[in-house]
C-alpha cells in the first residue's frame, strides 16, 4: 500500500490552468493533461480553450444570446486561415426575429469553422453552448483570453441587463 501511495503523489502531471502551466503532483487518471477554460464576452458569445498544446480556441454564441433571438435559419461561417482581430466581424446568425453579427472575441487564425451548422443551423438552439459551437480560432494571444468573463462573472453582466 505504502509503495502504491508514493507512486501516486511521485509523478509529476502538467496541467495548464487558464493563465499558467502548473506542475501539481498527483496521477492523472484522465485521458487529458489539462482542463478546459471557458470564458465570455459583453457580445453573448463564449471562448473555450480546448487545446492548450495548439492554442486552439472554440467560439460560438451563449443561451442567453440563442434565447434572444429565437429560431436560427441560417449561419454564415468564416473562412478556414482568415487572420481576424478581437471585435472583427467574423460570420453572422439570421433567426426568425432578427439577425446579429459574429465578432471574433480573440485575435488569431480561423482553424475550422462548424460545417454542421451549414446544414442545420437549428443546432445553436438544441446546443449553442455545445454542437452549435461556431468555430475554432488558433489563438495568438492567451491573454486576451484571460480578460474576457469566467461564468460568474457572465452571469452577473446578463442578470444586470435584465433589470
Amino acid at each position: 500500500m505504502a509503495s502504491l501511495l508514493r507512486s501516486f503523489f511521485a509523478r509529476p502531471v502538467f496541467k495548464p490552468t487558464c493563465t499558467a502551466r502548473v506542475v501539481v503532483r498527483r496521477r492523472n487518471f484522465t485521458a487529458g493533461n489539462y482542463f478546459l477554460c471557458k470564458k465570455y464576452t459583453e457580445d453573448h458569445e463564449w471562448v473555450l480553450l480546448s487545446d492548450s498544446n495548439r492554442n486552439i480556441a472554440t467560439v460560438g454564441i451563449t443561451k442567453y444570446a440563442q434565447n434572444a433571438l429565437g429560431e436560427v435559419v441560417f449561419v454564415e461561417l468564416p473562412q478556414a486561415n482568415t487572420e481576424v482581430e478581437v471585435g472583427q466581424v467574423i460570420g453572422a446568425v439570421e433567426s426568425v426575429k432578427s439577425a446579429s453579427d459574429i465578432l471574433s472575441p480573440i485575435s488569431g487564425t480561423i482553424a475550422e469553422a462548424n460545417s454542421k451548422l451549414g446544414r442545420n443551423p437549428k443546432l445553436i438552439n438544441m446546443s449553442a453552448e455545445d454542437d452549435g459551437w461556431i468555430c475554432k480560432i488558433e489563438v495568438k494571444d492567451p491573454v486576451e483570453i484571460e480578460a474576457l468573463m469566467d461564468k460568474k462573472g457572465y452571469d452577473a453582466y446578463v442578470v444586470g441587463m435584465d433589470h
